[in-house]
């Protein structure tokens, strides 16, 4: 562990380790030299309490998943997360032919317009994350001469859309107040994505918001190109 460089929660400063290991199961937790904080309390913590605080969008959460963790589900979950988005674009185009059969999924996945919107979902979300991006790139790289790794950044993003999960329950639970709900997650996302890349870059908020922003209106302008397209559903 003590070639890795971490953070710590509390004040960002970077860290050689987490904890000392002194044989005979004693460990003792590291203090950070800048703030004479533990550097990472949620190493003994319950990954629930974790993932409660990272769903209240605490900093400390945040850099505890970001830096101190090895966590490369990113992928995985924007895979995942595109396929909850797609199956609600597909239960909205066909809500009038929905029925209560689980075999109903299978169906699905038979046909080509839900990959169709499996698609339009990526362009999107890569139209944010490229919007972001360029964003940061330009601000931080170009007019304030700093550096911006884009993989950490792109990794953030991918793992802070964790909320489009709750897309499932919204289609299962179907009720008047779907579009209420479904915007709520939209904002839930938007800010947890602000809060990733605030951690990340270790900024002030308006930085991260205004690349959110960004990134937001050019994934609206994707989505409303193709929905100018001849072909679109």
């Amino acid at each position: 562990m003590g070639k890795e460089v971490y953070r710590c929660i509390e004040c960002s400063d970077k860290a050689s380790e987490l904890y000392r290991d002194y044989n005979n199961g004693i460990l003792k937790i590291t203090i950070c030299e800048s703030c004479q904080k533990p550097v990472d309390k949620y190493i003994e913590y319950d990954p629930v309490i974790i993932l409660i605080d990272a769903i209240l969008c605490k900093t400390q959460a945040f850099r505890h998943i970001l830096f101190n963790t090895s966590l490369n589900i990113h992928w995985k979950l924007c895979a995942f997360c595109l396929l909850c988005e797609a199956y609600l674009r597909w239960s909205a185009l066909h809500g009038s032919e929905q029925s209560g059969d689980p075999a109903d999924i299978i169906r699905y996945t038979k046909e080509w317009e839900f990959y169709v919107m499996f698609g339009l979902a990526a362009l999107e979300l890569a139209a944010f994350c490229g919007g972001a991006l360029l964003f940061l790139w330009l601000w931080v790289g170009a007019l304030q001469g700093g550096s911006v790794q884009l993989g950490p950044l792109l990794r953030a993003l991918l793992l802070s859309c964790y909320g489009k999960v709750l897309l499932v329950p919204v289609v299962i639970w179907e009720h008047e107040y779907s579009l209420f709900c479904l915007g709520l997650i939209k904002l839930f996302v938007l800010t947890s994505n602000s809060q990733a890349i605030r951690v990340i870059l270790n900024s002030c908020r308006r930085l991260s918001v205004a690349a959110v922003v960004f990134g937001f209106l050019s994934e609206t302008l994707v989505a409303r190109a193709c929905q100018q397209l001849p072909c679109s559903i």
